[in-house]
This record gives C-alpha cells, sequence and structure tokens, in this order.
C-alpha cells in the first residue's frame, strides 16, 4: 500500500453501536478524528464518549461537513437518515463510510447513487458481518485458492437477540428502519455475491413475518430470501429470536457450498463446543478440520483508507455497494407477510 498521511474523519450519527468499530477501527489505524455529532437521545453517546474520551463533541455538523481537512464521514444515525447524512457528506467533497442499512427505501438509492455519480465520493456500506469478522476473510482466501470446486450455494443464518429493554422506540418502527430484510439480510446477501460471484441475481422469492412481538405490528422479528444467478443458489433466514442463554448476541452461521468441498462458519460461538468465536470447519477430499480465524486479518478499514487517498475501490466496489442494496430493497418490496 502506497504510504499516505494520517487520513481525516468525522462522526456524525451515533444511533447504533456499530459506531463503536467504524470508529474504533479508523482509530488504530493511525486516522484522525475531527469531532462527531450526536443527538442527545442517541443510546450509544454515553458509551461512545467514555470510550473514546479524547475526542471533540461538536453541537453542529455543519462544522464537520465544512470543515475541508476532513476526507471522510462516517455514520451509524437512525437507518431512514443515513442516506441524506450521506448525500450531505459527498456534497461537501467528502467520502462516506456508512453502516447497513445504507438506504431504507429505492427514492433514497436513487439519490444517493446521483450524489455519488456527480462528486466522485466514495460511499461505502459497512457490511460489518463480512468486514469485521475474521473467519469471513479466512473463507475469502479458501475459497479464491478453489478449495472448494466451483461455490454452487451459500445459505446464510443472521440471527439477533432482541434486548428490547435496550432498543429506543425508533427500532421498532419499520418507517426508521425499512424492514427485516433491509436491515439484517443485506449482510447475507453481501456474502451471497461475495462468495458466488453473482452478477445477475433474482430474488425467487421472499417473506416477512412479526411472530413474537404483536405490541409493535410494524416491527418484522422474521424473514427469508431465495436468491438464484446463473451461476449459483442461496438461501437467507434472519430473525431476533436468540434466547438468553446463548452466550453471545446470535449464532451467526454461513455455509458455502462447492463442487469439491463445503465450509462452513460459525462466526460468533460454536454451541457447547469450542471456546471463542471464528470458527471455520472445512470438508473436503482430505477430510474435516477445523479452522481456528480469529487471528485472520480484517482488511475492509485499511484498504478503504488507501481508496480515499488513491480513487481505487480495493475495500468494494462502487457498483458492487450499490448492488447489494438494490437486491436487499427488491426482496423486502416483495416479500410475503406470513401469518
Amino acid at each position: 500500500m502506497t504510504n499516505h498521511p494520517p487520513l481525516k474523519f468525522a462522526a456524525i450519527g451515533l444511533d447504533h453501536r456499530h459506531i463503536y468499530h467504524q470508529v474504533g477501527r479508523l482509530l488504530d489505524l493511525g486516522a484522525a478524528c475531527k469531532g462527531y455529532h450526536s443527538r442527545e437521545d442517541a443510546v450509544p453517546l454515553e458509551g461512545f464518549a467514555k470510550r473514546f474520551p479524547e475526542l471533540k463533541r461538536v453541537a453542529d455538523p455543519r462544522a464537520l461537513l465544512e470543515d475541508p481537512e476532513v476526507q471522510l464521514i462516517v455514520t451509524a444515525g437512525i437507518p431512514v437518515e443515513r442516506a441524506e447524512i450521506a448525500i450531505q457528506a459527498m456534497r461537501h467533497g467528502k467520502d462516506v463510510m456508512v453502516d447497513k442499512p445504507g438506504v431504507i427505501t429505492a427514492e433514497q438509492l436513487a439519490a444517493v447513487r446521483q450524489a455519488q455519480q456527480e462528486s466522485g465520493r466514495i460511499w461505502s456500506v459497512n457490511f460489518s458481518e463480512r468486514f469485521e469478522v475474521p473467519a469471513m476473510t479466512r473463507a475469502q482466501e479458501l475459497v479464491a485458492a478453489g478449495a472448494l470446486g466451483r461455490v454452487v450455494q451459500t445459505v446464510g443464518f443472521g440471527p439477533h437477540r432482541l434486548n428490547r429493554h435496550l432498543r429506543p422506540p425508533w427500532f421498532f418502527q419499520r418507517a426508521h428502519t425499512g424492514g427485516i430484510l433491509i436491515d439484517i439480510a443485506s449482510h447475507q446477501i453481501d456474502q451471497f455475491l461475495s462468495f458466488t460471484g453473482a452478477e445477475d441475481v433474482e430474488i425467487v422469492t421472499s417473506a416477512v413475518a412479526n411472530y413474537a412481538n404483536p405490541a409493535t405490528p410494524t416491527f418484522q422479528d422474521f424473514g427469508e430470501i431465495l436468491l438464484r444467478s446463473p451461476q449459483a443458489g442461496g438461501y437467507i433466514r434472519v430473525d431476533w429470536y436468540t434466547p438468553d442463554g446463548l452466550p453471545t448476541w446470535g449464532d451467526g452461521r454461513c455455509t458455502i457450498l462447492g463442487t469439491a468441498g463445503y465450509i462452513e462458519l460459525r462466526k460468533y460461538v460454536d454451541i457447547a463446543g469450542r471456546p471463542g468465536t471464528d470458527h471455520l470447519f472445512l470438508v473436503d477430499r482430505e477430510g474435516t478440520r477445523h479452522i481456528d480465524c480469529s487471528k485472520a486479518p480484517l482488511p475492509y478499514y485499511e484498504r478503504l483508507i488507501a481508496d480515499v487517498f488513491e480513487r481505487t475501490e480495493s475495500a468494494m466496489p462502487q457498483a458492487y455497494c450499490f448492488k447489494v442494496c438494490e437486491l436487499a430493497l427488491e426482496a423486502q418490496a416483495r416479500a410475503v407477510r406470513l401469518a
């Protein structure tokens, strides 16, 4: 990677705890934060201030947008607000890294696409269930090396713990989040595209439901998608049912099936088995083995910093980023409501 001075960035919107990673990993790589702006009632605000006491909070986000030194804006605002934050940042000449979902409507995606094309800035959605998971890095290396032969299917499970008492009111309002397939399943769509290399993808069917939360009727606690491309197929299931007995927030899994073998990732827990996270199980002609991926690198942030300076697309191609969002929006719009 070409040597470059420290990246200067700012954070606008601290409504989801993913902002901890977005800011923390940039700081770990030597970037300098010029400040952050947040609404007073943002749940992560208190924890953010304790974790990063050296960072300056500003009252007006325009001070950060108009700062000529700021190169990158990061945001984990309320999902419905992320598109406008990104558009304003790009119009002020800033690149953007946004927590998923980057947009929650087709109109927002069209507006973001127009702002990106007119400004030439980077609009990168941080699909954290791939970019923040070392096991995913190792799986991508194995797939690229041909360990599985031709990949013909992925199965992605994205269970989450609800923690209702910790959630702000907007979390349960679909108008603010877009729905479960936009919010969570964009991760698994990203993984399907990444591991299969598919470009022409069809949403065969999709469905959503609210089985366990009748008090918040627009909230969706279950969703599924069946995808297909000329090269491969994929199934996705996401939910908010993680029981309290699990020692982490969700038993996220991804199975990658190839013509010469398969991989199963137990990303966050090996239930009743090995301790820790980032477990990869590989089955091929040679046998079966477990690979501890906890020390694998997380190259997304380093690549994004390089892209800001070098105007490249090494972290994630811009067209690919838009494609993941398009498919999530389509799946949500076409979803059958289950009883």
